[in-house]
């Protein structure tokens, strides 16, 4: 009994030796990547208690401070990024600084800077950001592509507010499908078991080469805190924005004009189609670019440039990557026999409504940069007139009055405002340091405010 108890003592040990011999130690690794990492500090004015900013299921990483009661509070948050350049450039994420009135970038030595908006991204909830710095130490992007499910990943940011704090996990998942409030799907998320908390917001998730493989952005959660379901930007994605961002201050993404839905095994039957799979075609708007090219409702859509569409969300992945203009060629089954279309891509409408601040805006006294609305626009919002804020500057007016890029202004004091002409006319006379009645549409909603100009 005593050789057999032995015995038994031995092979536990062994097998401990041997498992924590098989773990990653990201000691090194955590090392040379968090001088990179930094914590970002943001103040803005709120319209409502913050709590319901926060989608009850699927939640962004960002922590939210005070609870204001009144649209002129200031509320103070915090979140996460990273330097993707020496000469100051930082990524963090879209909801980390919408809205923000003042950022301010906090590295693991101390040091502080103020940030200035370069360009926001809401569908790919990605914000580029840039801080007068010098000879920084910048983290490398690994193709996330290339990312297995099972492979270790480890995440670095300040969740809750407790600075550079490390998790570690593995990748569960690639490409989910979270569709956004507006019901948009450009982002093909990595699913992780990494323990990520509001805080996280805009931190990188790494490979075990300290290469960024992702951008943390939501988790799902029905407490608020991790269960082990979060969501990462993959880095394929964030390089194509970024490069956009840092280039023109927004987004330009691709259009095909088409409502689609998964084929079940029964769709795939009547179709003819070999197995379930593609992206049928349930509509085509009318002069779109799928119009032009020849899709019809009823086909369906099995490949994109030689990339297989497996279920219906891959498409707009694909679509949204491409550049309007370019020529796309894709693969249908149409009554069961495939057939090859060439398409020119569009652009998707609304990706220029971000808020970019540079040295050459167009921005007003009231610190908007507005552009008209066609009149086919205004008839499907049920407006008489209006127009289109497409920049508002931090700091300015507009922004202290929670006016947002995607507004539809349609009236400032007592002046109906119908196109671009009246405005201008309009805010020539308004005066100084007297709140200016201003109201607008978001989403189909009317809101009124106050603003001041200083």
């Amino acid at each position: 009994m005593y050789k057999n108890l032995v015995t038994f003592f031995v092979v536990v040990i062994f097998f401990s030796t041997s498992v924590q011999a098989a773990l990653p130690d990201f000691s090194e690794l955590v090392e040379d990547v968090s001088p990179s990492v930094v914590k970002i500090n943001t103040v803005s004015i709120s319209e409502q208690h913050s709590s319901q900013q926060i989608p009850d299921i699927f939640r962004d990483l960002f922590e939210y401070g005070g609870h204001p009661r009144s649209p002129a509070k200031k509320v103070r948050s915090s979140g996460s990024g990273f330097v993707i350049s020496s000469d100051g450039y930082i990524l963090t994420n879209h909801h980390v600084v919408n809205q923000a009135t003042e950022i301010q970038v906090l590295f693991s030595d101390r040091s502080e800077y103020q940030a200035t908006i370069i360009g926001s991204d809401r569908r790919s909830d990605l914000a580029l950001l840039k801080i007068e710095a010098k000879n920084l130490d910048a983290l490398e992007f690994a193709n996330s592509d290339k990312l297995k499910v099972g492979e270790w990943v480890l995440a670095i940011g300040s969740p809750f507010g407790l600075d550079y704090s490390v998790t570690a996990g593995i990748v569960s998942a690639k490409g989910r499908s979270l569709p956004t409030e507006q019901g948009e799907n450009y982002v093909p998320f990595i699913q992780t078991d990494v323990a990520i908390n509001p805080g996280n917001s805009g931190g990188p998730l790494f490979n075990l080469d300290g290469r960024v493989v992702g951008i943390n952005s939501q988790i799902f959660s029905r407490s608020g805190g991790s269960i082990g379901l979060s969501f990462s930007i993959p880095s394929s994605v964030a390089l194509r924005v970024v490069e956009q961002l840092k280039e023109t201050g927004f987004v330009q993404r691709g259009w095909l004009g088409v409502a689609i839905q998964d084929v079940n095994k029964a769709l795939a039957q009547s179709l003819e189609l070999d197995k379930s799979r593609g992206a049928l075609i349930n509509a085509v708007e009318i002069d779109s670019p799928a119009d032009k090219g020849g899709i019809e409702p009823g086909d369906v859509i099995v490949e994109l440039n030689g990339q297989e569409i497996i279920d219906a969300d891959d498409l707009p992945h694909l679509v949204g990557m491409l550049a309007p203009g370019t020529k796309a060629k894709i693969e249908v089954i149409r009554q069961g026999k495939r057939k090859v279309l060439k398409v020119i891509i569009g652009a998707l409408d609304g990706d220029e409504a971000s808020i970019t601040e540079t040295e050459d805006s167009n921005s007003d006294r009231l610190g908007l940069t507005v552009k008209p609305i066609d009149e086919d626009q205004l008839r499907e919002l049920r407006l008489r007139g209006g127009i289109l804020v497409t920049e508002v500057l931090p700091d300015s007016p507009s922004a202290v009055a929670g006016i947002r890029p995607g507004d539809i202004l349609v009236q400032l004091g007592y002046s109906r405002i119908d196109d671009t002409d009246e405005y201008y006319q309009v805010i020539t006379d308004l005066p100084k340091s007297t709140p200016i009645l201003v109201r607008f549409y978001r989403q189909g909603w009317a809101i009124s405010k106050t603003i001041v100009i200083d």
